[in-house]
């Protein structure tokens, strides 16, 4: 049985935002709760990661957009590009914590640890673009994993699979034309969520064009609608790309009691996810699979789908057959 490595920092919650605000620092805390019980005891592992260097974050942001957000931060100001971007003193360092841990879990998994690694981070940030915060994104901690691999590991074909709620422009603005990063997203239909992108006609640019697949469900979808994309649309789209790793930008807040989006998933879709993601992982490329945490604003249902979602790797990574544990809400 492969353990979970669930790599996480309590120096997250020194990004602070504001009690009505709903990115605070115990959707990780409650994370951290619901795994530390006895069912867990011998399946997992806290770890803590390392910061990214700038030099690392490079890769994605710019050098000019760094030194703003930096000197927002530190002037005492409460905001960053827009008022739902709220920063503190501390954001601008939990930010280099957040994007390293998605480096720290590459690491292990090139270096021969058996592990699974899930980086339970904040701020999230696949809304975040090379010099634009949105959506509470400051830093794209995907996007600073993707290119980590590439550079520094050498694996080159990268395949992104994003089921936040919301479409993740940022990662999809970082690769879309790059042939070598295939990015997918299932998420709530623009026209009803922000941030207003990921139509299904939006493939990919240049020499990237067919390597980004958007596939927008209307309000109310549920299991059936997700499952039915992934097997008919994300399936093939994988089995011809055949990637060296895969990351998941793993958001929870398509759940049905989420209120930040119309989406209905239920808590038994995030286990079947899993499975799947792990699935293709020891099909393609040997295990190499790594989660980050992305949105997921309702804390008991984020919780339960986190449990889910770790179930689902872990129980697939010994057969089908095994106990697992089901997670409730």
């Amino acid at each position: 049985m492969r353990r979970i490595e669930f790599i996480t920092d309590d120096r997250y919650a020194d990004h602070v935002t504001d009690a009505e605000h709903p990115e605070i620092a115990d959707r990780v805390r409650v994370l951290r709760q619901r795994l530390a019980g006895p069912a867990w005891q011998e399946r997992l592992r806290f770890a803590l990661p390392r910061a990214a260097t700038r030099a690392e974050v490079l890769r994605v942001h710019n050098d000019n957009y760094l030194l703003r957000l930096e000197e927002t931060c530190l002037s005492g100001r409460e905001w960053f590009g827009h008022t739902d971007n709220k920063v503190c003193y501390d954001t601008y360092v939990t930010t280099f914590l957040a994007a390293g841990a998605g480096l720290t879990g590459i690491d292990l998994l090139e270096k021969g640890d058996t592990a699974l690694p899930f980086c339970a981070v904040r701020p999230p940030g696949h809304h975040a673009e090379p010099s634009l915060a949105l959506g509470f994104c400051f830093l794209n901690n995907v996007a600073i994993a993707a290119r980590y691999w590439q550079q520094q590991y050498g694996r080159q074909r990268i395949f992104i699979i994003d089921w936040d709620a919301h479409h993740g422009n940022g990662i999809q603005e970082v690769f879309e034309q790059d042939p070598d990063v295939f990015y997918v997203s299932i998420h709530e239909h623009p026209t009803f969520s922000f941030p207003g992108t990921g139509y299904a006609e939006d493939t990919g640019s240049g020499p990237g064009r067919g390597a980004t697949l958007n596939i927008p469900l209307t309000p109310g979808a549920g299991r059936g609608e997700v499952m039915q994309a992934i097997d008919r649309l994300v399936e093939p789209a994988i089995n011809a790309f055949a990637p060296e790793a895969i990351i998941v930008a793993a958001g929870f807040d398509g759940h049905v009691l989420d209120d930040m989006s119309g989406l209905a998933y239920p808590t038994e879709l995030y286990e079947e996810l899993g499975k799947r993601m792990m699935q293709w992982a020891r099909r393609y490329c040997h295990g190499r699979l790594l989660t980050l945490l992305e949105g997921g604003y309702h804390l008991d249902a984020l919780a339960a789908g986190v449990e889910a979602y770790l179930t689902g790797i872990q129980q697939t990574t010994f057969g089908d057959d095994s106990p697992c544990i089901s997670p409730t809400i």
